[in-house]
């Protein structure tokens, strides 16, 4: 059964409100590694660690979702209460005020906690409608979203996605590079990269990406998946 992101996260949220944080990260665990694990699902499974009492596992989800997300503020704030529990004090003061940092200036007039609430809001609903298959209203919630979280990669490759699959790999790829200049060892953005250069008809340059992505993670299935079709490709 394919089950969405939206309905994953709702059920984890759910066992977290009723202690159940086993439960919690078992709904999430199809999620994570994936493309499809946005930083609110590192942000979470980092709080049911916590609650289990196993805070180095937990500072790593923090760190995820803050890879994803620089600016979550209560990713910062949690991990900070984390390190201050663990007696790293300085490190807690650091994340403390990160989290004053990631405030950040206003986004088209709006406070930032304001603007990154919005921002998650038209993800969501972006989400509605890419589960009812109206691709291009969720391509234009998405590009919403992320032009109030301009610093939200999760939301910003999710839009890439959509456009992919909305026919416009051109679009998709300019989403994707201007990612990669800030995470540049995002491997799963480095693979739809590949793929909409791919789509758009640069095979050359799908085939220069890909093998990029297979040197740092031999194990990728998909990508060699993708490198036996374009060998398949006269040149």
């Amino acid at each position: 059964m394919n089950v969405s992101v939206r309905e994953l996260i709702w059920s984890a949220r759910a066992r977290f409100g009723a202690r159940d944080y086993y439960g919690a990260l078992l709904c999430l665990e199809d999620l994570v590694g994936s493309a499809r694990a946005y930083a609110d699902v590192y942000h979470l499974r980092g709080l049911c660690l916590t609650m289990l009492e196993r805070p180095d596992e937990a500072l790593e989800q923090f760190g995820r979702a803050l890879d994803l997300n620089p600016r979550y503020v209560e990713a910062h704030l949690h991990r900070g209460l984390v390190l201050n529990q663990l007696g790293r004090t300085s490190e807690a003061a650091e994340a403390f005020q990160a989290a004053q940092r990631a405030e950040g200036p206003p986004v088209g007039g709006l406070s930032a906690p304001v603007a990154a609430r919005l921002a998650n809001e038209h993800a969501r609903i972006g989400e509605h409608y890419a589960e009812a298959g109206a691709l291009p209203e969720a391509i234009r919630e998405y590009e919403r979203a992320v032009s109030l979280g301009p610093m939200f990669h999760d939301l910003r490759l999710r839009l890439a996605r959509l456009l992919i699959e909305g026919g416009n790999p051109l679009r998709a790829r300019e989403e994707l590079e201007r990612i990669l200049e800030l995470r540049p060892d995002w491997i799963e953005a480095s693979v739809h990269l590949g793929l909409a250069r791919y789509l758009a008809g640069d095979v050359a340059g799908a085939r220069q990406v890909w093998q990029g992505c297979l040197a740092e993670r031999p194990d990728l299935e998909r990508v060699n998946a993708y490198l036996a079709m374009v060998e398949r490709i006269p040149t």
